[in-house]
């Protein structure tokens, strides 16, 4: 066992990845969702991965710089794809292909009440699909115990394959007034 300090917060991470799309044949959506590219203003994109995130206290992109996040969303290395269910946001698949020859799944997920409507597996088609468009040899993501429960196991249905565990250790996002002390219930708050 190890402490953790007050204050913070650990999770267990769990790295994947694969070397050729697993998923070759496109999914369609169901009808009404629809997903496309899209360059979001940085207070529409906090918005959705708020909106996406916050069950699972994805933070960072709630405290990066503006000007730093407005930059990694306007990178030509960077795509967001956002989910739209009769046009609203309901949804996000982030890739970066800034790290030479890869991509990573760097944020995937869509809003809880929209969970259970078959939109994992388009979603997934349309992230390795659009990966493996670009000349890379890997693609890979992270997850952690406290994202859905559900999120470990798909992604290995995905195609991908686990190769390294790790703990992450760091202040409570609740605590710092990112999210509201009720998020993330499933995550106790220590103080």
């Amino acid at each position: 066992m190890h402490p953790v300090p007050e204050g913070h917060v650990a999770a267990v991470v769990t790295f994947l990845q694969m070397t050729a799309p697993a998923m070759t044949d496109p999914k369609p959506f169901p009808q009404g969702v629809t997903a496309a590219r899209e360059r979001m203003d940085i207070d529409s994109y906090r918005a959705l991965f708020r909106a996406v995130g916050a069950p699972w206290l994805w933070t960072l992109r709630l405290v990066m710089d503006d000007d730093e996040l407005t930059a990694i969303l306007n990178d030509d290395k960077t795509e967001t794809w956002v989910i739209r269910k009769d046009g609203a946001a309901i949804g996000l698949v982030e890739l970066d292909f800034r790290p030479e020859g890869e991509c990573e799944l760097a944020y995937f997920g869509i809003v809880k009440k929209a969970t259970g409507q078959g939109l994992g597996g388009p979603m997934m088609a349309l992230a390795q699909s659009q990966a493996f468009a670009r000349d890379v040899t890997r693609f890979f993501v992270h997850t952690c115990n406290w994202d859905d429960p559900r999120a470990l196991g798909f992604y290995q249905r995905a195609g991908f394959t686990p190769y390294q565990t790790a703990i992450e250790v760091f202040p409570d996002p609740r605590l710092l007034g990112h999210h509201t002390r009720d998020t993330a219930p499933h995550v106790p708050c220590l103080s």
